[in-house]
């Protein structure tokens, strides 16, 4: 949406879209994602991640054919809130699959890479904008071949869906296909070798995480907030959530075109090609942080991201507000470089680790809903940002950003009280850190084999 915001035939089609109906455009994918969350949790567990996956991605699909065929604003509105739907179908099962399918050793790289692929897509978006508001400026075509290609990536999908496997952890085993969860696992993990130590060893532990479960049914919402440990998990995935958007990104994400108006920059062409630009900048940064997550640390990437966005925030804040009073170029030159330092310190921690962190300090049987909440406030603080921002930055300016400068102390301070380091935990260790040591009876049962997962110790949440 920031690149077709800056395609002047997208703004003349629909009216030049301002405030509070601007808001409801940009709102409307998260609508539909929240709409959607409730459902999809209980539908990736019921028929599993890979139907789950299949669903989303045939929902874009149709969602961008009606978003390119739009003749009026509340069509263009609909499809929006469809691609939030499927979008939602698609993002909340897929770091649980990458999680439940990775060797054990390989987890935190694959979800922290994850997320980072969004950017991928972001850049193909944004220079394909780039491309139609050079060459199709006067046809409304500019806003329409960037609509249709969203279908693209979820095309692929569904021509290679036969490809993906199911979870072994949650669907195979516990429906009754141990035979086929053995020789998926060996597949991905010993080339093919079912009667490695590996593979009994995870055969063995998943049954023994699925029978607990089973036996404990404790996997109701309400387990997210029941003991002590799941209140810290559940805080720092909520708190995950609101400071992915509340920190300020959401201006910028949603908004880059009025933020460029703020600073002189105005020129159609010039705005498509900073946000191109911007989005490889951001697919560069967060796919080297993912790169170093298990060698940082979580806690460390956390930190140094917040700190950095504080205070690149604070200094584009002060550059605006002397721009606003002199008008001199070099202060916008400064902005938008600021713009970029602040994305820098953004795609370090909450790119890779988004979705990634939640995914592994919860424990297997509230992993679904744990990601659901966070994903709730995720979408929930996006809605709200998205009718607020326009209507925020048309009234006061760069006086608004003076807002998020204060937020991001917030982040800060919470992230350096409230998120414990899991860098190199098994995830035994991981739940002592949230819960203590565990007693015998406590329902979570624990296994390691250093010798199954090559001197490394790997071990699994029953409860």
């Amino acid at each position: 949406m920031n690149a077709l915001q800056s395609i002047a035939e997208w703004n003349d089609y629909f009216g030049n879209p301002s405030g509070s109906v601007l808001g409801v455009v940009n709102a409307a994918q998260s609508i539909g994602s929240v709409i959607s969350l409730p459902f999809v949790a209980v539908l990736s567990d019921r028929i599993g991640r890979r139907l789950t996956l299949l669903s989303g991605a045939i929902v874009i699909i149709i969602a961008s054919i009606i978003q390119a065929a739009s003749v009026h604003y509340g069509m263009f509105v609909f499809s929006r809130v469809l691609v939030g739907v499927g979008s939602m179908l698609v993002v909340q099962p897929s770091p649980m699959l990458i999680t439940e399918l990775a060797y054990p050793t390989h987890r935190g790289k694959y979800t922290s890479a994850f997320w980072t692929m969004y950017y991928l897509g972001a850049i193909l978006a944004s220079w394909a904008s780039y491309g139609t508001q050079m060459h199709l400026n006067k046809s409304s075509w500019s806003w329409r071949v960037p609509s249709i290609l969203q279908a693209g990536f979820p095309i692929v999908q569904v021509l290679f869906w036969w490809a993906v496997p199911e979870s072994p952890r949650l669907w195979l085993i516990a429906n009754g296909q141990p035979e086929e969860a053995e020789e998926l696992l060996a597949r991905f993990h010993t080339a093919r070798d079912t009667s490695h130590p590996l593979i009994q060893f995870e055969m063995a532990e998943i049954g023994r995480t699925i029978e607990m479960e089973s036996q404990a049914a404790e996997t109701k919402w309400t387990t997210l907030v029941k003991t002590p440990g799941n209140r810290k998990r559940t805080f720092i995935a909520v708190s995950i959530g609101a400071f992915a958007q509340w920190n300020g990104v959401a201006v910028v994400s949603y908004y880059l075109t009025l933020v460029l108006d703020t600073v002189g920059i105005k020129d159609p062409s010039t705005q498509t090609m900073i946000n191109g630009l911007l989005q490889v900048f951001n697919f560069i940064a967060a796919g080297s942080a993912a790169m170093l997550v298990d060698r940082l640390g979580r806690r460390t990437l956390f930190l140094w991201s917040a700190s950095g966005m504080l205070l690149s925030f604070i200094i584009w804040t002060a550059c605006s507000a002397v721009f606003d009073s002199t008008q001199g170029k070099p202060l916008g030159n400064t902005v938008i470089a600021f713009v970029f330092i602040f994305f820098f310190h953004y795609d370090i921690a909450y790119t890779p680790l988004l979705l990634g962190y939640p995914t592994e300090i919860f424990p297997y049987s509230i992993r679904s809903k744990g990601l659901t909440v966070e994903l709730l406030s995720v979408y929930g603080s996006l809605i709200i940002l998205a009718f607020v921002n326009p209507i925020a930055l048309d009234s006061i300016g760069w006086h608004y950003y003076i807002f998020f400068c204060c937020f991001d102390v917030v982040v800060l301070a919470v992230t350096w009280l409230a998120f414990p380091e899991t860098k190199s935990h098994s995830l035994e260790e991981i739940a002592e850190v949230f819960d203590g040591p565990l007693p015998a009876t406590s329902g979570i049962v624990f296994a390691k084999d250093d010798d199954a997962v090559g001197k490394c110790e790997h071990t699994e949440h029953a409860a």
